[in-house]
């Protein structure tokens, strides 16, 4: 019964889908290729009670669009859950007053930052920004880049890269370095990786640059560095900032958010409930992406983790994402954008 058909989101973007009582209407940041079969297993399992209607954005700012299109509901709320494959546009919704709290069943241990303060929305199946290094092109590891901070040193300029910090992952990393050491040395440090790294499009585009020796190395996500590795690329993943001085490795969740006023809030939670568990955390660390769990009752240990533990990154999300659009602009200044 799930819909994705081009029709469907005309008619849903308009607010004139006919629907069920029982259905449920899920605005989808993750691919397509991975939620849907995950909200099809939702659906055999209701026996026919509660029906999926998914929104999928194709376009490569598609968070951006689709909590563009949230904003743009509000008065009339068409979403019901929000999945969304990153996280600081969750925030801004929920800063905006758009989302409603949950009772979100995780373990005692959930990490702190990975839930909002309020309950309105709950991370979970993250991925990690790492460096992904051509081996060919640096075969000592000794000699591999170990810190986003080497985007700006000298002996890598114009042979590393990372995505625009204006969408994407990207954005929230550069919007977590600002809350962490301040707009001002933010700005500083972003001035001189655009002077000295390659700036490109998105993730996927840093990863294949390294991959076929274009550049040395770059800022990526861990799956779009698994990718490349898997096809046999001669690549190498390093978890950044390790060392006792350093951050530590940035993780960013899939988070989960049931819009307030949603036509469906029950049908919502079920399917929020649904999504948040290890099984499904699983089934995605077992994807081409290799998301990795949170949940204490995953097992499926996803492959693109290294052998030994990673340091993450402690982060205060809510924080990061305030003052959002006037950050933004600051960013297009230095990037020399309008």
């Amino acid at each position: 019964m799930l819909h994705a058909t081009a029709l469907l989101v005309v008619l849903l973007c308009s607010g004139c889908v006919p629907r069920s009582e029982s259905d449920v209407v899920v605005y989808s940041a993750l691919d397509q290729e991975f939620a849907e079969p995950i909200l099809m297993g939702f659906e055999r399992r209701q026996d026919g009670e509660t029906g999926v209607i998914a929104k999928f954005d194709v376009e490569s700012t598609k968070t951006v669009g689709l909590v563009n299109q949230i904003i743009a509901e509000k008065d009339r709320p068409q979403c019901d859950l929000f999945w969304n494959n990153e996280i600081l546009h969750t925030v801004r919704l929920q800063k905006l007053g758009l989302l409603q709290p949950h009772d979100w069943n995780v373990a005692a241990t959930w990490p702190k930052d990975l839930i909002a303060s309020d309950k309105t929305w709950c991370g979970f199946a993250t991925r990690a920004r790492v460096l992904i290094v051509n081996t060919d092109m640096i075969p000592d590891a000794a000699e591999r880049p170990n810190s986003v901070d080497d985007l700006r040193d000298p002996r890598w300029a114009k042979d590393c890269a990372m995505a625009r910090p204006l969408f994407g992952t990207t954005a929230t990393h550069f919007a977590v370095i600002r809350d962490r050491i301040g707009p001002d040395a933010a700005l500083k440090m972003l001035s001189q990786i655009v002077d000295n790294a390659v700036i490109l499009s998105g993730n996927k585009q840093v990863a294949q640059a390294v991959s076929t020796g274009r550049l040395a190395w770059g800022l990526t996500d861990t799956d779009d560095a698994f990718v490349e590795q898997e096809l046999g690329y001669p690549v190498a993943i390093i978890f950044p900032d390790q060392q006792p001085e350093q951050p530590g490795t940035l993780r960013i969740p899939n988070t989960l958010a049931i819009l307030k006023d949603a036509p469906h809030p029950v049908a919502a939670g079920r399917l929020a409930d649904y999504l948040m568990t290890g099984e499904i955390e699983d089934r995605l660390a077992m994807g081409p992406s290799s998301q990795m769990p949170v949940s204490p009752d995953s097992k499926f240990p996803p492959p693109v983790l290294p052998d030994e533990p990673v340091r993450w990154m402690q982060v205060d999300f809510e924080s990061a994402a305030e003052g959002w659009p006037q950050w933004a602009d600051a960013v297009r200044d230095v990037l020399g954008e309008p």
